[in-house]
């Protein structure tokens, strides 16, 4: 059983819904009941990440989003983190990014959506019923130009 207000062992509800844009903004962040459950989802994916990387503390940077904050920070329209399936984190302890996305990969770990984002790691989980598409992508960012994902962990 979680401590009180953790969705599992090791992660909070307040760690996966802080926002440094939504308290400049002065909004509230706060999941409604789907985005809460899939929060607790999400919780048990990272959980799974933090097994296989030995156990290393994981720094959540961007968990849950709600649709004014996603616009504030330029989010995806269709991102995953607008209903709680997706977090951005790093685990200085364990190794880099790349490295934390290659553990995951030979892991086995079941994800939707695994992004290496250069200084960070995207993963998220599929909607509630639709298969996982175990998508991997790398993002390639460039000045004064859109995102570019290329398949693969290149």
């Amino acid at each position: 059983m979680p401590p009180p207000n953790y969705l599992s062992e090791h992660f909070s509800l307040a760690e996966l819904t802080a926002s440094q844009t939504a308290d400049r903004a002065g909004i509230k962040n706060v999941p409604g009941p789907e985005a809460s459950e899939n929060l607790r989802r999400l919780a048990a994916l990272l959980e799974d990440v933090r097994y296989c990387l030995g156990q290393v503390p994981m720094l959540v940077s961007s968990g849950f989003r709600s649709p004014t904050v996603n616009n504030l920070v330029c989010g995806a329209s269709n991102s995953a983190h607008k209903d709680g399936r997706a977090a951005d984190f790093t685990a200085p302890r364990y190794g880099s990014p790349r490295q934390i996305c290659q553990r995951i990969i030979d892991a086995g770990i079941v994800f939707d959506q695994l992004i290496y984002e250069g200084s960070w790691v995207h993963i998220g989980i599929a909607k509630v019923g639709e298969q996982p598409r175990r998508q991997v992508l790398t993002a390639v960012f460039r000045p004064k130009q859109a995102t570019q994902y290329l398949e693969g962990l290149t």
